[in-house]
């Protein structure tokens, strides 16, 4: 009885830890790992179909693996991938039409693709908020939200661009995940 007990009380915390990332979608459902850890997020494809169809389509290619966060602003947001790490530069893919919703609001932890001054030129970059960003809201294509590691996003170094910028170890759709 004492054995089933420690089972039960082990099972209820690692489900207290991770009961959110457990309960996801893996093929709506990105691993962004960092120096510092794993990030979970969950794309949106009900509010946002083709953004989320695109993050994963670069993510299977590994456009994604190596990047830098070429912007980062303390209280506001993370941005990355652009292969040239200038943010000028894109995916070889036809830039997205915008997907805005009312449905979600930039709050932390949300996930926006970045763009030029078209609403209509989302490729391959994106951003994940660090704080409130609901001024956003209907101006840019808000696609997935982190759902744990927010602690490791929290530690990407700052600037415009940083001056010994953080990369993305490494970008997967988490059906394609083999787990050791």
């Amino acid at each position: 009885m004492r054995k089933l007990t420690t089972a039960l009380i082990a099972l209820f915390a690692l489900a207290g830890l991770s009961g959110k990332a457990l309960a996801l979608d893996p093929e709506n459902t990105i691993y962004l790992d960092l120096k510092d850890g794993r990030v979970v997020i969950e794309l949106l494809p009900e509010i946002a179909p083709r953004h989320a169809e695109r993050i994963k389509t670069l993510a299977r290619e590994g456009f994604y693996d190596g990047i830098v966060f070429h912007r980062v602003i303390e209280g506001f947001m993370a941005q990355t991938g652009d292969p040239t790490g200038t943010g000028m530069g894109g995916s070889f893919l036809d830039d997205l039409r915008a997907e805005f919703t009312r449905n979600e609001s930039f709050t932390r932890g949300a996930l926006g693709m970045a763009r030029s001054q078209s609403p209509n030129s989302a490729n391959s970059q994106f951003f994940i908020c660090f704080d409130d960003a609901s001024f956003l809201d209907g101006q840019y294509t808000l696609f997935g939200r982190v759902v744990e590691g927010m602690e490791f996003v929290d530690n990407i170094k700052r600037g415009e661009p940083p001056s010994d910028p953080d990369t993305i170890v490494k970008m997967q759709v988490a059906a394609d995940v083999q787990e050791n």
